[in-house]
């Protein structure tokens, strides 16, 4: 069994509970690799076990950091890797424990007694080319200038859905709903659902509302405001400024992320988590 480690550079101790648990690991006789980044930021790690984050080949990551640590993760490997997440982030949507439990956890990881949990994401194409990143919460399109709203179409399977004047557009994973969605007046949705949810983002017409699709469904936007700057946003993570005229359309991908998970336990996780949010 290989492992990865990739932990939150910005936190010190995220980095050196990264270190005690690859050295548990190397110690408990597992192959273990660090990403470059995580080495950057705390040097003690031997350096022949570290490897850009895009070549990462194992069995299973530990993440040690919050749900920034996580996306980037997915926006970067090239595999479907399942993730254990140890929360050291602010809210921890997409982590499964607590660092005082994280040795407990691996434990169980080593026992085979955990579920992996499968979660959709989507794919969005720029004048028919994916030259962006997978999103495992959302695809966002946004007024590039605060304050000025856009004019978009947007269609479902070749038909028109929707025309808003808002400050954006923002399409959903079930794992996303709980996020930007929501704050945009979305709905739970329920992780094991394979939907999409498109929430205008503070339209002009209250006739304007969030709706869910099956999420083998394609969603094609348009941006009718040639003379205004629009970003798109995936996750949070990962920006681009678009042209007027680019052809945007958001499909299912055809990878999944994949969890480690200790429970079954579906909604006393997310109504805590969203609790917290709120």
């Amino acid at each position: 069994m290989r492992f990865g480690i990739v932990a939150r550079r910005d936190r010190e101790a995220a980095l050196k509970l990264a270190y005690r648990v690859y050295d548990f690991l190397r110690v408990s006789g597992y192959d273990v690799i660090v990403d470059r980044e995580t080495y950057e930021h705390l040097p003690e790690f031997n350096e022949g076990d570290v490897i850009p984050l895009e070549d990462f080949d194992v069995d299973f990551i530990i993440a040690i950091g919050g749900d920034g640590t996580i996306l980037r993760i997915e926006h970067r490997t090239r595999r479907e890797i399942p993730i254990l997440g140890v929360n050291m982030g602010t809210l921890g949507f997409l982590t499964e424990v607590e660092p005082h439990e994280a040795f407990f956890a691996i434990s169980r990881l080593l026992n085979g007694e955990y579920h992996i949990d499968e979660r959709i994401k989507l794919r969005t194409y720029l004048n028919g080319e994916n030259t962006v990143p997978d999103s495992l919460n959302e695809v966002a399109i946004l007024t590039g200038t605060p304050g000025k709203i856009i004019n978009l179409k947007y269609y479902v399977d070749g038909g028109l859905a929707d025309e808003i004047r808002a400050d954006g557009l923002i399409v959903s994973t079930p794992t996303g709903s709980t996020g930007y969605a929501m704050s945009a007046g979305g709905p739970f949705v329920d992780p094991r659902l394979d939907v999409a949810v498109i929430a205008p983002l503070a339209p002009i017409a209250l006739s304007s509302r969030p709706m869910v699709v099956p999420a083998h469904s394609t969603i094609e936007v348009r941006n009718l405001t040639v003379t205004r700057n629009v970003i798109l946003s995936v996750d949070g993570q990962f920006y681009t400024h678009l042209e007027p005229e680019t052809e945007i359309r958001i499909k299912l991908s055809p990878r999944k992320a994949k969890f480690v998970r200790f429970s079954n336990e579906v909604y006393p996780k997310y109504a805590l988590k969203i609790k917290k949010k709120f």
